[in-house]
This record gives structure tokens, sequence and C-alpha cells, in this order.
């Protein structure tokens, strides 16, 4: 009954428009009462869940990300892959996917990714003759692949919903080979379709201004090699890193591009507070609702189902993919990292999954579910930016979609994929 209580209390209150944090502290703080606790103690573990060191990396990752966004980078990383993919076929689709690849391993921001590069790149390759809607899908889903390449807060987020058991670093490195394969399954994608549908390619500007967009473009993956190989080489700790990247983005932006302007310092640092907030109360409302779902022993009972259905591996893992993706329709990312992981993680180990495996699955499946509606965050974003209706997208998006599904396969059942190089580097 109290199990009913919390998913029922829950689903109502997602249902009719309360913030997903919100939905779960009120709750837990019922279930909590329905349960004869202490009023404390709901407090206590939100409070808990937020007293964790490593999560202060989280706001200066943030901060880092929104003033690379407003502080002229992108337009830069642009410029280089225009000159080094734009000449192939559709080119102008090539050079949002990997510009997405570049600018999603520095903001580790799916959202930052759209707004700074679609604003850019949508209207030019509608001016040049693509459709609205291919323009609005390559953009929106070649984002994810700052969700999987690092650095990305979520990775932080997932480790700590894992128990802190699982090395940040480790999971960096992870992420790396998966990321550049989807950019690559998509950028297939977009090559096909830009075949059937005739779409122009750029000319071949000649390898000195490929030279010297890569020369202007240099300084700012400084960031996240900063901010990745401080955690790697063991110079920094995640937190450290994440300030030092934040405080170089800064500099850069400020005295080496003179782009920051004022008023682009203080939009930057009016969003890095409005969404850290929102992260830690996700986090901390997080916190009560998954020890609920621990004292109900959920995870268990899952497990249970699922070897009831099927004990082989494989079976289990497309069920857990499939369910991944679908609450992924209807749920952030940020608070489903925070309730799946306790959930899924343990069968998963069960069954023989290396957690960072794991981790670099659940991130690919939630990046799909940004994408997806009802709750895309980054289809809406990104059908906003375009100005092309919701629908019009969707009908369309379907090969990138598919292109994602086989990237996320490849990651979910050859371990090598998203191991081999934290295996490497060890």
């Amino acid at each position: 009954m109290g199990l009913a209580l919390l998913l029922g209390v829950f689903a109502i209150a997602v249902a009719i428009g309360m913030p997903v944090a919100f939905a779960m502290g009120v709750a837990s703080v019922i279930v909590f009462f329905y349960e004869g606790f202490p009023l404390l103690i709901p407090f206590q573990r939100i409070i808990s869940g937020m007293s964790i060191f490593s999560l202060m990396a989280i706001p200066f990752f943030i901060f880092a990300g929104e003033i690379m966004l407003h502080g002229g980078i992108a337009i830069r990383l642009v410029r280089f892959a225009s000159s080094v993919v734009g000449h192939v076929r559709g080119g102008l689709a090539s050079v949002n996917i990997f510009s997405s690849m570049l600018f999603g391993g520095i903001s580790g921001s799916a959202i930052a990714d759209i707004s700074a590069l679609g604003s850019i790149l949508i209207p030019v390759m509608k001016e040049k003759g693509y459709d609205g809607d291919y323009a609005v899908n390559v953009t929106v889903t070649s984002s994810i692949a700052g969700v999987v390449i690092p650095p990305s807060h979520n990775m932080i987020i997932f480790a700590i919903a894992a128990g802190g058991g699982i090395s940040i670093s480790k999971l960096f490195l992870a992420g790396v080979v998966p990321g550049i394969l989807m950019c690559i399954c998509l950028a297939i994608a977009a090559y096909v379709i830009a075949i059937k549908k005739n779409y122009p390619s750029e000319p071949f500007p000649g390898i000195r201004v490929v030279l010297l967009t890569a020369a202007q473009a240099l300084p700012g993956f400084v960031t996240a090699v900063i901010i990745v190989g401080g955690v790697l080489s063991g110079v920094f700790t995640v937190t450290e890193s994440g300030a030092f990247g934040a405080i170089y983005a800064v500099l850069l932006t400020a005295f080496v591009y003179r782009s920051l302007s004022w008023e682009g310092f203080k939009l930057s640092v009016t969003n890095s507070v409005r969404t850290t907030s929102m992260v830690m109360i996700l986090i901390g409302c997080a916190g009560a609702f998954g020890y609920l779902l621990a004292f109900y022993q959920v995870p268990g009972l899952l497990s249970t189902f699922l070897l009831a259905i099927s004990d082989n591996p494989i079976m289990i893992l497309l069920m857990i993919n499939v369910m991944l993706l679908l609450l992924g329709m209807i749920m952030d990312m940020a608070a489903l990292i925070l309730i799946c992981t306790p959930i899924f993680l343990p069968i998963a180990r069960d069954i023989g999954m290396d957690p960072t495996q794991f981790g670099i699955m659940l991130l690919m499946n939630l990046g799909l579910g940004l994408c997806t509606p009802p709750v895309g965050s980054c289809l809406f974003v990104g059908c906003a930016v375009g100005k092309v209706p919701i629908e019009q997208a969707i009908r369309t998006i379907w090969p990138f979609y598919l292109a994602i599904l086989a990237a996320l396969l490849l990651v979910t059942f050859v371990p090598a994929v998203s191991l081999t190089l934290p295996a490497l580097l060890e």
C-alpha cells in the first residue's frame, strides 16, 4: 500500500504539471508520514542527498558551458567543422553533427548545444535549400553527444546515484567512443537522406583554411582538456577541474576572444544559478524518494519480475532498454538517472554487465528521450529555434532515431565499445 501511494502521488503530481523534483518530494513526505516516520526523516534524506562533495563540480560545469554558449566559442567550432566536412553531400548536416560532437564535448549540455549551434546553423541550412524539419532533426538528435561525450554533469549525477563506487574519470573515458560512434551513425543517416533529397554541398576551402580555423577553435578545446585531462591525470579532483575550466572559459572569452559582453556574463551567471538550483533540488528530493524505493525493495521486486519473464541476459538488457526508452519519453533525464540507477544497476550487475558500461547505456537511452515527445525538451527547443512545428519534425525524424538506436545496441551488447578506452588508460 505504501509503494502504491508513493508511485500514485508521484504520477498524479507529474500529470497535473508539478515539477518532477517537487513531485518526488511531496510523494516522499506523504509516504513517510503514512509509514509513521518522524517528519524530520524525509528532510534529513533530502539534505543528505545534496551534501556530497562531488556535486560541487556540477555548478562549475554548468557555468563553463554557459560562458562558452554566450562567449563566441560555438561560432569558431562551426567554422572549423565547416572547413573539414562541409564539402560532402549535405555538408551542412555533417557540419552540424561534427560541431555538436565538438561543442558537446566542451559544454556537456544538450540544451546548450541546440541553443548555441541551432541558432547559427538551422537558419543557414534553410537558406541553402535544406528542409526545415531536416535541419531541426539533425540539430536535435546530434545534441545528445553532449550527454555522452565528456565532460558531462549527468555522468556525475549517475556516479552519485550509483552509490559513489564508480570512478567519474572512468565514466569520462567510457563516453568518448560511444559518443563518436553515435555521431558517425547520425552522419550516415544524414548523408543518405541528403543524397535522396539532393541537398547541396559546400566547396572545400583548402588546407590553409582548415588549419586557420583549427587554430582559432583550439583555445576552446583547451577547456575540455583542462576539465577532462585534469581529472584523468589526477592533478585535479572533479570539482577542482570544473572550477579551473570555468575560470579558463571566462578568461578566454573575455580577454582572448573578446566576445563575452557584460550582459552575456550576467546571463551566464543567472542561467547557471537557476539550472544548478533545479538540479540540486532534484537530487535532494530524489534522495528521499530513492530511500523509499529501497525501503519497499523495488529493485529486488523488479529483478524478480524480469527474471520471471526470461533469464537470458540479452532479453533482460533489451527489456531494460525498452523501459528506459519509454520512461525517457515522459520524464526529465536527471530525475530518471536518480530514480532508475538504484533500480536497474543491481540487475545489470547480476547478469555480468560492468557498471560503467551500464552508465553509458543509461545516458544514451535517456538522451534519446530528450528528443522524443511528449516531454522531449531538446525536441521542443530545436523546433522553437528552427520555427518548425513539432508534428512536422516528428514525421521525418525516425531515420535519426534508428541511427541512435544502432549505436545504443552496440554499446549495450559489445562491452568493448565503452570499456576499451578506460582499460587502456588505467
